[in-house]
């Protein structure tokens, strides 16, 4: 693994392949599963290892980005469970044994396993959001929406993971000043927004095509965009609790996504976040 970075990247360019090259760690709690699973591989499929390892965000865009160097981009493939299937499970074991892991890269930086557990839990919950509106909504794509959701921080998951003490800068800046936006704080320590890392990242890593646009901060307006935006927001706002001024106008939102009363929306958030 590289060095940990302690001061920001001249340029966009510069941050996307610094993330782009780098090896991503995975959870502990994943390489743990996958040795386990490594031990007795015949009584492993796809399915099984995609229902194990899916709410590691690191695993599927490692898992993913493999798949999109070494295949073709027009073979379908979407989801982590999609790419396994193609992979075989005995090729992912040797290609994906050993891995680095965040805990131990981050062992080192008080302070920046709890940051980074927070996005994490962050972006979990609005997974399942992004999932339980696209069941709602009957939608084909649900798997890949719920992907989208877990991915749409990736950015600033791989900067907690590659540069904990400007992450916990960032922190710093938005915890003294409530009113700081993330992208604000983001530019003002990095030089780069990390919504634009992301995207780029994404097609550097030949990501698949409907993963890029939903992930998308700007673009097509469809049911599937706003389904993973309102996932993201409803997550965010109610990160500390569902008191956020800002959480009514998100309920009005999904509320009319999913052709629901209010009501009948806010008592759906609550049993997805159960």
């Amino acid at each position: 693994m590289p060095p940990l970075l302690d001061n920001p990247l001249p340029t966009l360019d510069a941050w996307v392949a610094h993330f782009r090259d780098a090896p991503v760690p995975v959870l502990a709690d994943s390489a743990d599963q996958i040795e386990a699973f490594a031990a007795n591989e015949d009584a492993v499929d796809a399915h099984t290892l995609a229902e194990a390892l899916g709410d590691d965000p690191f695993l599927t865009v490692r898992v993913l980005a493999h798949v999109g160097r070494h295949h073709r981009r027009d073979t379908g493939i979407e989801t982590l469970t999609a790419a396994l299937v193609l992979m075989g499970v005995p090729p992912f074991f040797r290609t994906f044994g050993q891995l680095p892991t965040v805990e131990d890269r981050l062992q080192a930086v008080p302070g920046a396993l709890e940051g980074l557990r927070r996005v994490l839990s962050r972006a979990h919950r609005a997974a399942r959001f992004a999932l339980g509106f696209a069941v709602q909504r009957l939608d084909h794509d649900a798997m890949v929406i719920r992907e989208a959701a877990l991915l749409h921080d990736l950015a600033e998951m791989l900067l907690w993971c590659h540069a904990p003490r400007l992450a916990l800068e960032i922190a710093r800046r938005q915890q003294a000043d409530g009113t700081l936006r993330s992208a604000m704080a983001q530019q003002q320590v990095l030089g780069v927004a990390l919504c634009e890392v992301q995207q780029a990242l994404m097609k550097a890593w030949s990501l698949p095509d409907l993963l890029l646009q939903l992930d998308a901060e700007h673009g097509a307006d469809t049911p599937s965009v706003r389904n993973v935006r309102l996932a993201v927001r409803v997550a965010r706002h109610s990160a500390q609790g569902w008191a956020n001024a800002a959480l009514p106008d998100d309920l009005s939102d999904i509320a009319q996504l999913l052709r629901l009363n209010n009501e009948s929306t806010l008592a759906l958030l609550h049993e997805i976040d159960d």
